[in-house]
């Protein structure tokens, strides 16, 4: 994302590339000339007025006749147009007597999503809506609501008004909506107008008609041009419909981000910014609010956070304008609407008919409502009520006295039904509750983890934060803060479970069982999100706390451990974590630690039958957690399909608890338990959906494993950038977490990426390291994997032999163990690739028969392709075609659009021709040219594609003057646009 700036004092914007280019387009279509109309909608402190400014600040070209709406008048007929026509010279001449000086009016809300701006002498700052800082003038005292104002750069002498027409002039004569179109039809048209309104849907009636009507047929005008803003909600207002619209959403981590480190002069805290950003929620005015609401000290880190972090009145002085005007019934009953979210706060509304009940017994009339909606605050949705505006929401909420708020929850409480609604009940009672009760306090936490009490774990979280509110401080208050923050960090809500955790960490001394507690909760966030180390080392200590207390628990904390070891690719420390037998486990447990620390050992004959009992339980399970120790077992067994099987268990059961941790974790296991299948296309789709969930729960280590499963798909489909983003952002991660397997496969999907373009020599450059012993050794689950990728890379770029032999033979003790359904077929392969020449095609054939065991089109079509490649280099074209078309019909299938290129290529080369193959100048080259002309195009020297494909520079000079000749080029340049050409119509 990029940052558009201007010298001079033109505010900056953060994240607006796209707008700015649509007012940027509408000020090229007045300079030729033409006329247009651009609406700019957003929700208050997105930065729709300072988008508007900084627009009249760009336009050059023409006069500018610039004016806000004022709230005051939006009853006066006329008043939006008498408001527009009042206009004042340019800064150059003095203002006119009864017309505003001439510089454009900024709200402070608006300013701050551009960022810090410089100010000429002489202004002061002044408060309005949005509640931060913006400038008007010392010697002028009007409300900031009251000034409008026009903008000519280039008046004539006497400083006219830029229409030419008298400086006070009344509202149009001509009956509306026309007066307004008359009246821009009779301006001077030697230069463009362009006529901004900021908050166009604050006019009056019939001055907003007009604008409408004159925005509708702006193109009988020449040169004129209409920006005009709206509150997001009236976008579709019938004044407004139809017009060109540009609508503004929150700022992206990025842009909200740089805004932030200008604001904090890049002097917060890591932790304290991401607290900013994750409060503000991309609104630039919030963000800007929270930011100055902080001491030098509290931004540095070296002082506690205000909680919370946004209060009333930082709300209030984003959106709190939408609120003022409304009548106090409607004020009173959105208490009650934002109350009853505070139950669910991530569900979609409150429940409609409970806050009808709570309005009615408090005497508010529900048509109150009413006025919310044409407000456009809150809407009724079927059998909910919600706000269109979070920030609204939790403006209503927090801005309201302590005692009304608690009177709305108790309110909400008696209109609940005791049964039915019980911890809802509860948990508005204990909102409602004015200090310590140590028996209801109970009551409450006992129903939050109550088993036959439906409710997500966002729920329960929020229930056992009050219950621990109203608990005497004691263990039990500590005890119910990390029960809360267990709940928390399954409902994707990580931030809050780490300040629930801290909260707790106050009333823990002492208690080893809460102490242990926290630390699972603690080690379980860093194992999502953080270094792996730590997570591995605060899910021990947890482990040894639990012990004695929840033996139960402490298994759990070990197998977590355990996973994080294997993340790292600690194989030493996975056997560490599961070692210690607890003294009463329970079968499933038992069965699944005993299976993996015969597996991890290499006594795979040891573990096939307690790994087998385990995934024979998960047929009748719904526990996510255990489907997804029994879809690593299915691997570990190498029964890939139970794999599928089981991790899709696993995903509907964590969907089902609305467990929002475990549902990208399961997408990760479902996504790689596809891959090895060799179904790629499912896995792609799998891991996008994990991708955005996981981003959503704040779980940067599951993204990358995400990332690293995509790479290795778009290895196969070709899409080079596609590849090298999401190989990129897996390693990003990986690297500073310590995510050897992440960073293993990333690797081994550009090298797999590499071979597939026929790049073997850079292919096996890659793969060497992670396969080899020594300290860059890959991943201990991921390196026989990448074995028989080596061995092939090596093998055809004629370096290596050694290693490739080694490695060969350790991956034949590997497919030995039954652990990989692929294993023996590419054995086989790799053996033919390394025998000799009588030798080779009795191992091909071989493995062929063991690939129609295993299935798996993917690799049954690499081995066909190598295998139709030694029958072609021996001569026997007509047998290396059938081999060939096999495969390229197989690769097809798979979507390896980069593999099937190379096979076209090849039986081009045997004198057949491929289906739904295009023809293209590229067709008349064979194979070794066509390789050579996609290097160079790549802007490799002779040199590096010698060194590519295992040739001498003379070979490739060669074969490059020869395709040079075929292709009727010259130069490199034309054959780079070629082969570009090319590709681009081979890929539509």
């Amino acid at each position: 994302m990029t940052t558009k700036t201007t010298t001079g004092t033109t505010p900056r914007l953060y994240g607006r590339d796209a707008e700015l280019d649509a007012v940027a387009a509408l000020s090229e279509r007045l300079s030729s000339g033409r006329s247009g109309v651009l609406l700019i909608a957003g929700e208050p402190g997105l930065g729709r007025s300072a988008l508007m400014e900084r627009a009249v600040r760009d336009f050059t070209v023409g006069r500018v006749l610039h004016t806000r709406a004022a709230p005051a008048e939006r009853h006066l007929a006329h008043s939006g147009l008498h408001a527009l026509l009042s206009s004042a010279p340019s800064p150059a001449g003095p203002p006119l007597p009864g017309t505003a000086p001439s510089r454009p009016v900024r709200t402070p809300g608006d300013r701050a999503a551009g960022g810090p701006a410089p100010h000429p002498p002489g202004h002061e700052t002044f408060t309005g809506l949005a509640g931060a800082g913006a400038r008007r003038p010392a010697t002028d005292r009007r409300p900031a609501t009251d000034r409008h104002t026009a903008t000519d750069r280039h008046t004539g002498p006497g400083g006219l008004p830029p229409l030419g027409l008298p400086p006070t002039l009344p509202p149009p004569s001509g009956t509306p909506p026309t007066g307004l179109l008359d009246l821009l039809e009779r301006a001077d048209r030697n230069r463009p107008l362009l006529v901004c309104v900021d908050d166009a849907h604050l006019w009056d009636p019939l001055s907003r008609a007009a604008l409408g009507f004159a925005a509708r047929r702006a193109d009988s005008v020449p040169a004129v041009g209409l920006l005009l803003s709206v509150a997001g909600h009236r976008a579709g207002a019938p004044d407004f419909a139809g017009l060109p619209l540009v609508r503004l959403g929150p700022l992206g981590d990025r842009a909200a981000g740089a805004l932030l480190d200008d604001l904090a002069s890049g002097t917060a805290d890591t932790l304290v910014r991401d607290a900013l950003l994750r409060e503000a929620g991309g609104n630039p005015a919030l963000l800007t609010a929270l930011a100055r609401r902080l001491s030098p000290a509290q931004l540095a880190g070296h002082a506690p956070l205000p909680r919370p972090l946004a209060d009333g009145p930082a709300l209030n002085g984003v959106v709190g304008g939408r609120l003022a005007e409304l009548p106090p019934a409607t004020r009173d009953l959105l208490l009650l609407v934002a109350a009853a979210h505070e139950h669910r706060p991530d569900g979609c509304g409150a429940d409609a008919a409970l806050v009808l009940r709570a309005a009615r017994a408090a005497g508010i009339d529900p048509a109150a409502l009413d006025a919310a909606e044409r407000a456009g605050v809150a809407r009724s949705a079927g059998d909910r009520v919600r706000f269109d505006d979070p920030l609204v929401r939790r403006a209503v909420h927090r801005g309201a006295p302590l005692a009304r708020r608690r009177a709305a929850h108790a309110r909400l409480a008696a209109a609940l039904d005791g049964d039915r609604d019980r911890l809802a009940r509860l948990t508005h009672r204990a909102l409602a509750a004015e200090g310590p009760d140590a028996r209801f306090a109970a009551e409450l936490a006992s129903a939050a983890v109550a088993p036959d009490v439906r409710a997500e774990p966002l729920q329960r979280s929020v229930a056992l934060a009050r219950a621990a509110d109203v608990t005497p401080a004691d263990g039990s208050r500590a005890a119910r803060l990390t029960a809360a923050a267990e709940y928390a960090r399954l409902g994707g809500r990580p931030h809050r479970a780490a300040e629930l955790l801290a909260a707790a960490r106050e009333g823990a001394a002492g208690h080893d069982a809460v102490l242990g507690g926290a630390e699972l909760v603690r080690g379980a966030l860093a194992l999502r999100d953080g270094p792996v180390a730590d997570a591995y080392e605060a899910l021990l200590m947890a482990a040894a706390l639990l012990d004695p207390h929840d033996p139960e628990a402490a298994q759990g904390a070990r197998f977590a451990a355990m996973e994080a070891a294997w993340a790292a690719g600690d194989s030493a420390s996975c056997l560490a974590a599961l070692d210690p037998r607890p003294a009463r486990p329970r079968p499933e447990d038992d069965d699944f630690r005993t299976g993996m620390l015969a597996a991890l050992t290499g006594r795979f004959d040891d573990a096939r039958g307690p790994l087998r009992r385990v995934l024979d339980r998960a047929a009748c399970d719904d526990d996510p957690l255990r489907l997804l120790r029994a879809g690593a077992a299915a691997l570990v067994l190498g029964d890939v399909a139970a794999a599928c099987r089981v991790n899709a268990r696993a995903l509907a059961a964590a969907r089902a608890r609305a467990a929002a941790t475990l549902v990208p974790l399961a997408l990760e296991h479902l996504a790689y338990a596809e891959l090895r299948t060799g179904r790629h296309a499912r896995a792609r789709a799998h891991a996008e959906e994990g991708l955005r969930t996981a981003h959503r729960s704040g779980q940067r280590n599951v993204v990358a494993h995400h990332h690293a499963v995509l790479a290795l798909v778009a290895s196969i489909e070709g899409d080079r950038a596609l590849l090298a983003g999401h190989a990129d952002a897996a390693l990003e991660v990986a690297g500073p977490h310590g995510l050897a397997q992440a960073a293993s496969l990333a690797e081994w999907a550009r090298a797999r990426a590499d071979l597939g373009r026929g790049m073997a020599l850079d292919a096996a450059a890659r793969l060497g390291p992670l396969v080899r012993p020594g300290h860059r050794r890959g991943h201990f689950a991921v390196r026989m994997l990448m074995a028989p990728c080596f061995v092939e890379a090596a093998v055809l770029a004629g370096e290596c032999a050694a290693d490739a032999r080694t490695a060969a033979e350790e991956f034949a003790v590997w497919a030995a163990l039954g652990g990989d359904p692929q294993a023996p077929a590419q054995l086989a392969r790799c053996r033919a690739l390394l025998a000799p020449g009588p030798e080779a095609e009795a191992l091909y054939a071989h493995a062929l028969a063991r690939h129609e065991r295993a299935g798996g089109d993917f690799e049954r079509a690499r081995t066909l392709l190598l295998y139709g490649k030694w029958l072609r280099r021996r001569r026997r074209p007509r047998e290396a075609r059938g081999r060939l078309k096999d495969a390229l019909y197989a690769f097809e299938r798979s979507g390896a659009t980069v593999w099937a290129e190379q096979t076209r290529a090849e039986l081009r080369a045997t004198g057949g021709a491929a289906a739904r193959e295009t023809a293209g100048p590229l067709a008349r080259l064979t194979p070794q040219q066509l390789r050579i002309a996609r290097c160079v195009a790549e802007g490799a020297t002779n040199r590096e594609v010698a060194l590519r494909l295992s040739i001498s520079p003379r070979t490739v000079d060669h074969h490059l003057r020869n395709v040079f000749a075929l292709l009727g080029i010259r130069s490199r340049v034309e054959l780079s646009r070629l082969v570009a050409r090319e590709e681009t119509v081979g890929a539509g």
